[in-house]
């Protein structure tokens, strides 16, 4: 594992996802990687129940990892990979929250409700919809993210967190509109000559999992 993402989703990490393969860091794990994938969904699931977790065939095959549920578990996962860098992804509080409530909330409770429309990607099962209730809306935001100032509060208190318990010389607080340079001089790598991936916006998203246009 060369890389551990530890910034919440709808920061930017599919764009950092991408970029990261681009840099020779994937393949890289991302949520929407687990959707479709019952043996993701039944590991993530064991570890929200307290299973004993062996990181290293959890992840394995991949060499990076980003958004829910790795951020979840960055602690661990750094201590399980010593050698790998932390990726701290932000953006402004307010238009994260508004984000995530237009699609991972939204889609969440439509599934849950039964509201959901055929998207691109596969529907949720039963499985992965019970693991993201568990793991997003009940461990994460304590059943409020509904309480705007609460949820923001959650996510500044994580990167308050994050940026106190992860040593400076390995972590990266990073905002993908900053572009390629400090993400490449962070790994070691060259800049590409690409440009860089900018993916996963609001629209794009509630489209993949079947939400009506805003």
């Amino acid at each position: 594992m060369d890389v551990i993402g530890a910034g919440f989703g709808r920061t930017g990490t599919l764009s950092l996802k991408a970029a990261l393969e681009q840099l020779g860091c994937g393949p890289c794990l991302h949520m929407l990687d687990v959707i479709g994938n019952p043996g993701q969904i039944a590991a993530w699931q064991a570890v929200l129940d307290g299973c004993e977790t062996d990181w290293g065939k959890l992840l394995e095959g991949f060499r990076s990892a980003v958004d829910w549920p790795v951020c979840t578990y960055y602690t661990e996962l750094a201590a399980a990979f010593p050698e790998a860098k932390v990726i701290l992804t932000v953006r402004s509080a307010e238009a994260w929250y508004e984000s995530v409530r237009g699609t991972i909330y939204a889609a969440s409770q439509a599934a849950a409700a039964g509201r959901l429309e055929t998207g691109e990607l596969p529907p949720p099962s039963p499985e992965y919809t019970r693991m993201i209730q568990q793991l997003l809306w009940e461990r994460t935001f304590a059943g409020r993210f509904g309480d705007r100032d609460y949820a923001i509060g959650v996510y500044r208190a994580h990167i308050t967190q994050v940026t106190e318990t992860v040593p400076p010389e390995r972590l990266l607080v990073f905002q993908v509109s900053e572009g390629w340079p400090p993400l490449a001089r962070f790994l070691g790598a060259p800049v590409p000559r690409a440009p860089f991936p900018r993916l996963n916006d609001s629209a794009t998203l509630r489209r993949l999992v079947g939400l009506p246009p805003q």
